[in-house]
Parts: structure tokens; sequence; C-alpha cells
């Protein structure tokens, strides 16, 4: 087998699985939205909105990712995953910023899957 070929089906299930979870953990924070919050923390009329907004950002963005590696659509596809690779940059940000260590390091992990395949398609 072609180390390209095998290395590009790797990139799509590893970035179709980091955006089926951004995806879903969004829809999972507009039901829970206390989430990921810590444990006790109020439920505020803020929060709420701030787990809505992130899943009409994040459930449009995985929808285009999933059907774009569904289909080995190469076109655009270095742009889309350097889209969210950046997204996912922000929210590492916003977590290392609250002090929420799952979110920092779960979206920066995303943020490396989808940066460093984006590289990898560009550069192969």
């Amino acid at each position: 087998m072609n180390v390209v070929f095998a290395a590009h089906h790797v990139i799509a299930g590893a970035n179709a699985a980091v955006a089926l979870l951004s995806g879903v953990s969004s829809v999972a924070g507009v039901m829970r939205p206390g989430l990921g919050l810590p444990k006790g923390a109020p439920i505020t009329a803020g929060v709420d909105f701030y787990a809505r907004a992130y899943a009409v950002r994040a459930v449009p963005l995985s929808a285009v990712a999933l059907v774009m590696l569904a289909r080995g659509d190469s076109a655009g596809l270095t742009a889309m995953l350097i889209v969210l690779g950046l997204a996912q940059v922000g929210d590492c940000v916003l977590g290392v910023m609250r002090r929420h260590l799952g979110m920092s390091v779960g979206a920066g992990v995303c943020a490396l899957v989808h940066l460093l395949s984006a590289w990898w398609i560009a550069s192969h």
C-alpha cells in the first residue's frame, strides 16, 4: 500500500472523529449547558447563550467537514482543515483562560489534528 494513500486514510479518519466529537459535544452542550462547568457553578443565561453560540458554529462546520472527508473531496479540504484547526485553537485559548483543563487539552488536540493534517495534505 502506498504510504501517502494510507496516510490520507488515517488523516480522513482522525479528522472525521474530531469533527464528529466537536459537533456532538456542541449539541450535548445545548442540551445540558452546565456540562462543561465546574461542579456547582450556576447555569446562567450567559452560559446557555454561549452553548448555543458554540453549537451554531460547530454543527455546520462539523457537517461540512464530514461530507468533504467522506467524499474524499480534496478540493478545499486543506482550507477547511485550517478553519477547523483555528476554531479549535480559539476554543483551546478560551479553555486556558477559564482554567478548564478538559477544554484546553481537548481543543488543543483537535487543533493539532486539523492543522497537522492540513499541512500534510498541502505538502503531499
